[in-house]
């Protein structure tokens, strides 16, 4: 008996050394300390700062790390077998972040993400029907949970930090606005509004305009409150919202628009989404996609986001991105990239999670609560220090499609701006 015990020990002890192994290549920005389960302090050390201490309460721990460093910190954290000494979640996540290039060195997490990249159409598979069941996994949690850290019109995607200062409600208004000026809208027209979320921006876009816009979604959580808006705003008659997959959508528009879906497309459907887009566009029409990507080469996403947050979703590179519009024959006559915005926005988001923490968990439960503190703070450090960001592109049929300059962007946002500044004096807009 003693001797099975001693070798289990014996087996631990060389997890340890196995991860001790990792980290040493690992920490070359900051110093990390890692007290063990048995209360044994370790040091790892680039430099003086910034400085983190994780404390292991699972003797089994390290081994997990040394496998697979981004899933298992996650779950460790979410069944409080990970915790902090004199620092915090976000400290150890930015610590994580300014050294990711030495965890990508090293020869087990290259082997590792190498597997993963091939395995991408698997990780990624997202047909009519698994679609729906992936935008459910995260989309139809409880309405009541999401009005506890977004903003009052439901804004899940990146806000606009025009000025750096603004509220979230500030700031998600700005989005809107910002979109509507690319949009060039006019009386008459008709958008489609592929993801439209709880609605908040198809909404926004028909009181800009006399357009129709069609707003489709899988999330039946979503679909419901949408629906509810159109009918409280009196706008049912030029704004519907469907729940449908956008693939099924048999109908041509002058406008298409889509926030924050792209993402959950996967590269082996970015010709299916594309060839959509340019099927779905009257000749003279143009769509605006807005979507995270990121600026380093094609990857693969975090296999923690990946099985607790988003399943079957990725971030893409541009040159993915741009290589799909190039097989579709679709102009880019536009993009945007937006760079530390989303930052900002989960920064307001995670604040409010926070402060409305007791009542989330009554929802879900505390486990829940650690979850999403760790999916927003590591979603915002990879927007502040990682390679994470927001692009905004115009796509077209033709050459002629949208303005030959930016000039009409700005002078719409402008426009906005005054009827906003005189809609907040009078109530109105003229």
């Amino acid at each position: 008996m003693s001797t099975g015990h001693s070798s289990k020990k014996g087996g631990l002890k060389i997890g340890m050394r196995m991860l001790s192994n990792m980290l040493q290549r690992f920490i070359q920005k900051g110093t990390l300390r890692v007290i063990e389960a048995d209360g044994t302090l370790n040091e790892f050390v680039g430099s003086p700062e910034p400085v983190a201490t994780i404390r292991f309460h699972d003797p089994g721990l390290p081994l997990k790390l040394f496998r697979n460093p981004e899933l298992h910190a996650g779950e460790a954290y979410m069944d409080e077998m990970l915790t902090f000494e004199d620092c915090s979640l976000g400290d150890f996540l930015n610590l994580f972040s300014i050294n990711r290039g030495g965890m990508a060195s090293y020869p087990l997490q290259k082997y590792l993400k190498k597997v993963s990249r091939m395995l991408r159409s698997v990780q990624q598979h997202n047909p009519i029907g698994k679609a729906q069941q992936n935008v459910a996994h995260h989309y139809d949690l409880s309405s009541a949970m999401y009005r506890l850290f977004l903003d009052e019109d439901l804004q899940y995607s990146c806000a606009y930090f025009e000025n750096g200062d603004e509220t979230l409600e500030e700031a998600q208004e700005k989005k809107k606005r910002h979109l509507a000026a690319k949009l060039q809208l006019e009386d008459g027209q008709r958008i489609l509004d592929i993801g439209c979320g709880w609605g908040g921006l198809a909404l926004y876009l028909a009181q800009r305009a006399e357009v129709e816009v069609l707003g489709v979604t899988l999330s039946e959580e979503q679909y419901r409150a949408a629906v509810k808006r159109a009918e409280q705003m009196n706008l049912s008659a030029r704004v519907r919202f469907a729940l449908l997959d956008y693939r099924k959508v048999d109908q041509r528009f002058d406008r298409i628009v889509s926030v924050g879906m792209f993402e959950h497309v996967g590269v082996s459907r970015y010709d299916e989404f594309f060839a959509k887009i340019f099927n779905s566009l009257e000749d003279d029409g143009f769509a605006l996609l807005h979507s995270i990507g990121h600026m380093s080469p094609p990857s693969v996403a975090s296999p923690w986001l990946r099985k607790y947050i988003f399943p079957g979703a990725y971030s893409p590179a541009l040159s993915e991105t741009l290589a799909a519009t190039e097989r579709q024959h679709l102009w880019v006559s536009d993009i945007e990239v937006l760079r530390v915005h989303y930052a900002d926005t989960l920064v307001e988001w995670n604040r409010r999670f926070q402060s409305n923490r007791e009542q989330i968990a009554a929802i879900y439960d505390e486990r829940f609560c650690r979850m999403w503190e760790f999916y927003l703070l590591s979603a915002e450090t990879m927007f502040r220090t990682g390679a994470q960001m927001v692009f905004q592109m115009l796509l077209s049929r033709t050459r002629e499609a949208t303005g030959l300059t930016r000039d009409y962007m700005f002078e719409a946002e402008q426009l906005y701006r005054q009827q906003d500044a005189q809609k907040s004096l009078t109530g109105k807009v003229n």
